[in-house]
């Protein structure tokens, strides 16, 4: 084994934790005022009869624009709390026997509490205010665009993979892509996605094969950006999707049980509960799966893709006054799974396999000060592994690594209202403490360039220590609402950079057209991956070609985003949004992978410009008929030279001479098409089709026809247009049904069944090329899931 130097040591990286902990503990003494990262406020509300009493009564809360549906009772004491709503217009129905309908809309603009109290009247008294639900269609203060999936949208969307549920959710939405083993690509970026976990950020990859999944049962809803991008996200800026895990507080037990199967031996169950008394909230959450298609493999075939995940997450909450609030939760996923084989590693036997493991601690405080100024403090600690082994028949090379990492992530934040404006500032430290060790040893040595060491080991680990500041003003003036934003980011791993990033979010609402404009700009710094980084940034990786060998510093990518566009409501029920983007980075940031693994490299190129137009029309609900269709056309290039990164063997010598010149990203698809209706046939019983249309993914091919041939196979050459270097046009047709099969009222069953891709395409989502390999994605198959809630 080798180890390299260590700078900072871990003393130095102890001194600057301490450091930061002690600026936590000022920032909170001096100024203790904040509120969650997450744009989500809270409706409390508390409702009496007409002589003044508490009424306990059930409240639907509607908003169209957010997907959020949801019926909730008020406690003995008359009281209901909302918690974790998107920002936008709330239609609150109250409809009590003996009283009249309440019908009333209420802003939620804030992350600081919302109060109100609704007073009953008797049935003889009429007086209400009627607001029809469309009203809530638009958010006409909405200051970007951002695409919400509410808990409807999750309970009936269609059946997924074991590994991929949350991703495919995300994959729907406009300018969102799959490229190999559902690695999600927002308008062209590789591998800066970032979630927000209940308010805690998440930045490395969590595709299947790099990180367990929290699975969508266990989802509320997402809120999905990709550009007017708030000052308090950062670091990973391709797309940033928020994900609520938590329930709104209910009095007693309530839960839900998921049983589903299919094609590919897949079976999978979830299970969720939580109890509710007095200031107590106490919930958790289990979910267990297998398949024989767990990645996307190489060849038609699915050889060796079996997997197995598996998922616990516990959370208590603690009102201690309505004004203090304390969270804690614990989640431990895990997955283990075979890499697939193509044609030629089939028959040699080879099998390799791989497994993650993760655990999550999460603590969180909100204190409300007043109707003004709220508090939100969190942290969070985790531990992430990655193994990947092989057995002595691996061809062209046995490899084996075992990576992992330890983060501490701490954020306090502020806010506080004054008129018109909404002040945020907050701060966060994320220290991580990366570990990769690898060796390998090559059995095939006619597969490499002459003068490759036939064997190499590895091991390092060094801190990636970022710190951001950020400061943000929500602006909401008659018909104008703006987001402007400063913020402050620094990182230091293999160089120490930082950054001041401007953001500016602004729309317009034009009642007479019931149409909202708006325009971005976001000024973004992002961070490299930080898979493999300390291995291909070491000196030692020299000796595994000392000939044929390039390593440059991989470095932050920093660029601008540009997005202009509307939202329109038109004929009361339909929502069309349509938007033009730009993306203009400087050290785009790719990857470059280790012989068909799942062992890549960060790399980065000069720059590279990204431009397209979106357009998504959705019918929430009209005679039983809801649905929607997404467009997305984008194109984009990168320029040499390459800038970043490790190349070994005849790529070290071709790479240098590259530079001048552009040629496609690899998640360069030009158009692509989504859409989905649902007919409610009878009051339990509805059906749906979709169709998904990809125009087809670049690649750049090295080898020959008969290599690929002989693995491949004749099928997937037949899906490849060698000429333009393009992989054919794929669509997709899918069908789903549910029933209602049982409903009293402590208990609800319904059944779902869905069929995908029923015209049974050969899917090629990627070709092996320069920076990346073979990719097929699910023949026909077919699935059936049964909900129990209570």
């Amino acid at each position: 084994m080798i180890c390299p130097k260590l700078e900072p040591t871990k003393s130095r990286f102890a001194a600057l934790l301490l450091a930061v902990l002690f600026l936590a503990v000022l920032l909170l003494w001096a100024a203790p005022y904040a509120s969650s990262q997450a744009n989500e406020g809270e409706l409390q509300l508390y409702v009496t009869d007409p002589a003044g009493l508490p009424a306990k009564v059930s409240v639907s809360i509607v908003c169209q624009a957010n997907q959020f549906a949801a019926t909730l009772a008020t406690t003995a004491q008359g009281r209901l709390i909302a918690q974790r709503l998107p920002f936008g217009t709330y239609l609150v129905e109250i409809k009590q026997q003996g009283f009249a309908e309440i019908s009333q809309s209420i802003a939620i603009r804030s992350a600081i509490p919302v109060a109100q109290t609704i007073l009953l009247k008797l049935a003889s008294v009429h007086e209400s205010v009627i607001v029809d639900r469309t009203a809530t269609l638009l958010d006409t203060e909405q200051a970007g665009s951002v695409d919400q999936i509410g808990a409807e949208q999750i309970q009936n969307r269609p059946d997924s993979l074991p590994g991929r549920s949350l991703q495919d959710l995300v994959n729907a939405q406009p300018g969102w892509l799959y490229e190999g083993n559902a690695v999600l690509h927002p308008r062209g970026s590789e591998y800066q996605t970032q979630f927000v976990i209940d308010g805690i950020p998440l930045t490395d990859n969590r595709s299947p094969s790099l990180g367990p999944e929290i699975e969508a049962d266990d989802v509320q809803s997402m809120s999905v950006y990709t550009a007017g991008i708030p000052a308090e996200y950062g670091r990973k800026m391709g797309g940033v999707i928020e994900v609520n895990t938590l329930q709104n507080q209910q009095p007693g037990f309530h839960g839900q049980a998921v049983f589903s199967g299919g094609s590919f031996a897949t079976a999978a169950t979830s299970a969720q509960g939580q109890f509710v008394w007095g200031k107590n909230t106490l919930g958790a959450s289990g979910s267990g799966s297998r398949t024989s298609h767990y990645l996307n493999p190489v060849v038609p075939q699915n050889y060796t893709n079996a997997g197995t995940q598996a998922d616990f997450a516990a959370h208590y909450a603690r009102d201690f006054t309505a004004a203090d609030q304390l969270g804690i939760s614990l989640r431990h996923e895990l997955a283990r799974y075979d890499i697939p084989n193509e044609m030629l590693q089939q028959a040699a036997a080879q099998r390799q396999t791989s497994d993650n493991f993760e655990t999550m601690g999460i603590a969180s405080y909100q204190h409300t000060h007043s109707a003004h100024a709220a508090t939100d403090l969190r942290a969070m600690g985790r531990d992430n592994s990655n193994d990947f082994n092989s057995n002595p028949h691996s061809t062209p090379i046995e490899v084996f690594q075992h990576n992992s990492i330890r983060e501490g992530y701490f954020k306090a934040a502020f806010t506080f209202s004054h008129g018109i404006h909404e002040w945020k500032t907050g701060a966060e430290s994320d220290n991580t403490w990366l570990h990769e060790n690898l060796h390998y040893q090559i059995t095939d040595p006619t597969q490499f360039d002459p003068g490759t060491a036939p064997s190499f080991a590895f091991t390092g680990q060094r801190p990636d220590l970022e710190q951001s500041v950020y400061l943000q003003d929500l602006i909401h003036s008659k018909l104008w609402t703006a987001n402007l934003g400063l913020r402050w980011d620094h990182y230091q791993l293999l160089r120490n950079r930082q950054a001041l990033e401007p953001r500016l979010a602004v729309s317009r609402y034009f009642p007479v057209a019931n149409l909202v404009a708006h325009f971005a700009y976001d000024r973004v710094f992002q961070t490299p991956s930080f898979e493999n980084i300390l291995l291909s940034s070491s000196t030692e990786v020299a000796s595994i070609s000392p000939s044929n060998f390039l390593r440059l510093p991989v470095v932050p990518s920093h660029g601008d985003y540009y997005e202009a566009g509307f939202t329109e409501v038109f004929a009361s029920h339909l929502r069309l949004g349509m938007n033009y983007f730009r993306r203009n980075l400087h050290d785009f940031a790719d990857d470059n992978q280790l012989a068909n693994t799942t062992i890549s490299f960060p790399i980065s190129l000069r720059k590279a410009i990204i431009y397209g137009a979106e357009g998504t029309l959705q019918l929430p609900d009209w005679r039983h008929v809801s649905g929607f269709a997404s467009y997305s056309y984008s194109l984009g290039n990168a320029w040499y030279p390459v800038t970043g990164g490790l190349f070994l063997g005849s790529n070290a010598t071709t790479v240098p001479s590259q530079l001048t010149g552009h040629f496609p990203v690899s998640q360069d698809q030009r158009h692509t098409l989504r859409t989905r209706l649902r007919y409610q046939a009878f009051p339990r019983l509805w059906v749906a089709g979709g169709l998904q249309f990809d125009s087809g993914l670049p690649f750049q091919f090295e080898g020959d026809q008969a290599t690929a041939l002989a693995e491949y196979g004749q099928a997937i050459l037949d899906r490849i247009n060698f000429d333009r270097g393009r992989i054919k046009p794929t669509t997709l047709i899918s069908a789903s049904a549910g029933s209602e099969i049982y409903k009293s009222d402590h208990l609800k069953m319904t059944l779902q069944v869905d069929g995908q891709n029923l015209n049974n395409v050969l899917n090629v989502i990627d070709f092996g090329g320069l920076f990346s390999g073979n990719a097929i994605g699910p023949s026909r198959s077919f699935s059936m899931r049964l909900v129990t809630s209570f």
